[in-house]
């Protein structure tokens, strides 16, 4: 007896059999038990996962002369043809081939016959996206209005190209690709059946190269046998097939994320001499870093993931390196390498320049890394803001209090720590208070046509009545504008709620405090602001204010000497280029 390869000895005969596709099979037995049975039916999915397999049973239990039953009895003479192919009531046709007008108007000449012996005249056509415009047009009435002796069931792997008028008359089943632990069950029994010797590692090989296709798998198992004969392991899958070992893979991940480019040139040499796919290197590379993401976001629930406890180890140790957005990132890469490679002239140099911008993206500081920085030295060791360095109040009886509010020094001494006890409750000497209030006012007078711009930002409507406006005074937790008398109705505008919160807002992000904006009409000149910091905003009529010739280089140095900003050029070995506000 010739020999049978193993595809077609372990074809399933049975609605049990089929593997991976109880959902198909449970449906079709419930038809076939309650006689439901459709005009024509669509089976869609990839290549060797049973779409024409559940076709054939189905036309089995349909004609077994035991039934129609949902357990063809595999005796009768129906049920031993429809398996060999050689039934006259159940016709098997090739889409590919017989795609042609002419071949539809044939079949359309035959369904109107009987069937010779069995209930129903079935016709199975595979691959039926092949069948052109012409022919599925001329399949329409037929398929609608069949006689009542006829069935068809459709196979195809490219449902997208089926006639939405064929589909709308087909029950359509989509089958799903097979999990890996349900190959590796089957491909277990099919091992222990041939006494064949296989381990659990090269079964995994055999069943991630598969890619969910058990005639895949069942194929290359039966080439393994033959290159092995008694004993397989995981070396021999990997050598026959091209694939890369789950351990190198990790290696190479791990490689990417700690942005070690010179070993992944050495990756990449030995995987091409050693003659890999290296095109599935990617595929199984971007499984990997998917399987990575899975588990940085679910946590301990990984069981849908297919892996062993090794493999989870590993996933959850290479967490540790890095976040969702660089792995993010490396996907992206990788998936254009995958389109590209396609077409790329040389594999190995598509994949190495990959793999060196995927470790470069690994270990490159991103934005949101730097404005966390940056947050993080603006918050204190307990969690809170620091107060900004013009709030400070000086040491009483120390040099700077006496010119508080007169030297810009004193405006970045560190507020003493409160002593231990009844010590700790008292309050500033009065003479530091006012310092301070007369510190907040220099920075008020000074920064008065930010706060304008600011308000008008957020309440354009009122810019206007900001513009002939000036600060008064500071007093505590108060801040005075003052209006000129003939602005009289201008001020009645700011009292609403909307536009003193504005007011308030801005001047607390100036002065770093909550203040309180108190609107009153002005008699006198406030007191000058001092000159020692002049800054080139415009006033709010247009007029800049200039004094002296520092410019933006006096902003600049004085942002240097920022304690915040000389921590974040330390920290990324930065420096001040321009300074715009």
């Amino acid at each position: 007896m010739a020999y049978e390869v193993l595809a077609r000895k372990w074809r399933p005969r049975q609605f049990e059999d089929v593997v991976g596709q109880d959902h198909v099979t449970q449906t079709l037995g419930n038809a076939v038990k309650s006689g439901r049975i459709a005009n024509a039916y669509l089976f869609v999915g990839p290549r060797g996962i049973g779409k024409t397999s559940i076709a054939r049973i189905f036309a089995k239990a349909l004609n077994c002369l035991e039934g129609p039953t949902v357990k063809p009895c595999d005796k009768c003479d129906a049920c031993r043809e429809i398996a060999a192919g050689s039934n006259l009531d159940v016709l098997e046709i090739d889409g590919a081939s017989n795609n042609g007008v002419e071949q539809v108007r044939e079949l359309r000449e035959t369904v109107k016959y009987l069937p010779t012996r069995g209930r129903y005249k079935i016709y199975i056509i595979d691959e039926v996206h092949m069948l052109s415009t012409a022919a599925f047009n001329a399949l329409l009435k037929t398929l609608e209005e069949p006689p009542e002796h006829v069935k068809f069931m459709f196979a195809t792997t490219e449902p997208q190209k089926v006639l939405a008028t064929i589909v709308s008359r087909c029950q359509r089943f989509d089958l799903r690709r097979i999990p890996v632990p349900e190959i590796i069950e089957r491909l277990k029994l099919i091992a222990r059946a041939e006494k064949v010797k296989i381990s659990d590692d090269a079964l995994l090989a055999i069943a991630r190269g598969a890619e969910g296709g058990l005639r895949d798998a069942e194929s290359a198992l039966d080439q393994l046998i033959s290159f092995k004969e008694a004993k397989i392991e995981e070396e021999d899958v990997l050598a026959v097939f091209g694939l890369v070992s789950k351990a190198g893979l990790e290696a190479l991940g791990e490689s990417v994320l700690k942005g070690d480019i010179r070993g992944l040139i050495a990756s990449v040499a030995r995987l091409d001499e050693a003659g890999k796919d290296l095109q599935r290197v990617v595929v199984d590379l971007m499984e990997h870093f998917r399987n990575l993401l899975i588990c940085m976001n679910v946590g301990e629930d990984l069981a849908d993931l297919d892996l062993t406890q090794t493999q989870i180890g590993v996933l959850k140790a290479q967490a540790e390196l890095t976040d969702n957005a660089r792995v993010l990132r490396i996907l992206e890469i990788l998936g254009d390498a995958d389109d590209r490679m396609k077409y790329a002239l040389s594999r190995r140099t598509m994949l190495e320049t990959s793999l060196i911008r995927a470790a470069r993206a690994a270990v490159v500081v991103s934005l949101e890394e730097i404005l966390k920085k940056l947050g993080e030295l603006q918050t204190g060791a307990d969690g809170r803001e620091q107060p900004p360095a013009a709030a400070a109040v000086p040491e009483a009886g120390s040099p700077t209090a006496e010119t508080a509010g007169h030297s810009p020094a004193a405006k970045r001494t560190a507020k003493p720590k409160p002593a231990a006890g009844a010590a700790a409750t008292k309050k500033p000497p009065a003479d530091a208070e006012k310092s301070t209030f007369a510190g907040d006012f220099d920075k008020l007078a000074r920064g008065w046509p930010k706060i304008i711009e600011k308000v008008g930002r957020i309440a354009p409507l009122i810019r206007g009545a900001l513009a002939d406006t000036r600060p008064l005074r500071v007093e505590k937790n108060k801040v005075v504008v003052g209006f000129d008398p003939e602005f009289k109705s201008e001020m009645d505008r700011m009292q609403a709620p909307r536009n003193r919160k504005a007011v308030e807002h801005a001047a607390a992000s100036l002065l770093g405090r909550k203040v309180a904006a108190v609107f009153e009409i002005s008699t006198g000149e406030p007191a000058p602001a001092p000159r020692e910091e002049p800054s080139d905003h415009e006033t709010s009529g247009g007029q800049a204010k200039k004094e002296g010739t520092r410019g933006r280089k006096g902003a600049k140095r004085n942002w240097s000497e920022d304690a915040t900003v000389q921590e974040a050029l330390d920290m990324f070995r930065g420096s001040i280029v321009d300074v715009r506000e």
